[in-house]
């Protein structure tokens, strides 16, 4: 774990001490956005037009958020548009790798060893942490976006024109309630999965805590009323909350101790999880050797010995009966 400081890398874990023993995740610094004629988007610079083989993705199959983006990714079409390199699931002192030996694809780009050179190349002064995702403009030589709710939000539809995929993932009709799901979910699952494995102080802990399960309770009572979190069709704010309950059983309930139950305890939750693993072409994108490896052999803080347990032992592809 660490960051960057003026383009220098520095081994240093979260400061929690100044937060009341409490995880605050850092705002995200890169936010351009790929558009259809590269008018600019909401945020950031004009000039990043949707284009084949143009740009690239950088991504970790351990990391929740990274992984939102290789399901849209992989659920429009786009395998064929936009390249991937994938991260060893260790991170150490050096943060993330792109060490073969250790399970990465390598730098399928620049051949790089580290992905905190990723961010100096493309800000030989930047100040903060060197997360996944990140989206690469090959052409430009630098970061379009390292937001992963923006990445996942033009990828499902700033490539239309050229895949022809007409799945809508954020519909005009459903918007409210996509952004009234992602407006809780990310502050009390997404988030709070890391505010109570992260934090320092036994208050801090458990108000995540309560917070999870809180919210957990209520999705259950929801989905046992319908297929999806905004009604029938699949949105993005399924496929937001998908990555985390499907690293849920694996790593948060012991190593991130959100262990009042399993996942598997819940009857809809669990049945809803299995609906979207069994969508076509998600299951390829989850790998539990990594998602397991980085968490348990990563936080030393919290796993000192590095051991990664074997179980759990749950067939995801077992029928889930949810029409």
């Amino acid at each position: 774990m660490g960051m960057l400081v003026d383009g220098k890398w520095q081994d240093v874990w979260y400061d929690t001490d100044s937060s009341g023993g409490r995880f605050v995740r850092g705002d995200t610094r890169f936010r351009n956005w790929i558009t259809p004629d590269g008018a600019a988007g909401p945020t950031g610079d004009e000039g990043f037009a949707a284009e084949n083989d143009r740009y690239h993705l950088y991504v970790s199959l351990a990391c929740p958020w990274a992984h939102r983006t290789l399901i849209v990714r992989r659920l429009k079409g786009l395998e064929g548009l936009i390249g991937v390199s994938v991260v060893s699931p260790l991170m150490l002192e050096h943060g993330w790798t792109f060490d073969r030996q250790a399970g990465s694809t390598g730098d399928r780009v620049a051949g790089r060893r580290f992905h905190h050179q990723v961010y100096t190349d493309a800000d030989p002064g930047y100040t903060g942490r060197v997360t996944v995702p990140v989206l690469w403009d090959t052409r430009r030589q630098t970061i379009v976006s390292n937001e992963s709710a923006d990445i996942i939000r033009m990828l499902g539809t700033a490539f239309d024109g050229l895949t022809g995929n007409s799945l809508d993932l954020y519909p005009p009709a459903l918007r409210d309630k996509i952004d009234a799901w992602n407006d809780r979910i990310y502050p009390a699952v997404n988030n709070g999965v890391y505010r109570a494995g992260f934090a320092t102080t036994q208050s801090a802990y458990e108000e995540a805590y309560r917070d999870v399960f809180t919210e957990l309770d209520t999705l259950e009572d929801h989905l046992a009323g319908q297929r999806y979190l905004a009604g029938s069709s699949l949105t993005e704010a399924d496929i937001r909350l998908f990555t985390t309950l499907i690293r849920f059983d694996a790593v948060y309930h012991g190593h991130f101790k959100c262990n009042r139950q399993r996942l598997e305890d819940y009857t809809h939750l669990s049945g809803y999880t299995r609906d979207l693993y069994q969508l076509p072409g998600v299951a390829e994108t989850v790998d539990f050797h990594h998602i397991k490896t980085h968490y348990y052999a990563s936080h030393h803080t919290i796993n000192p010995t590095g051991i990664v347990p074997l179980g759990p032992d749950i067939d995801y592809a077992r029928p889930h009966r949810r029409g």
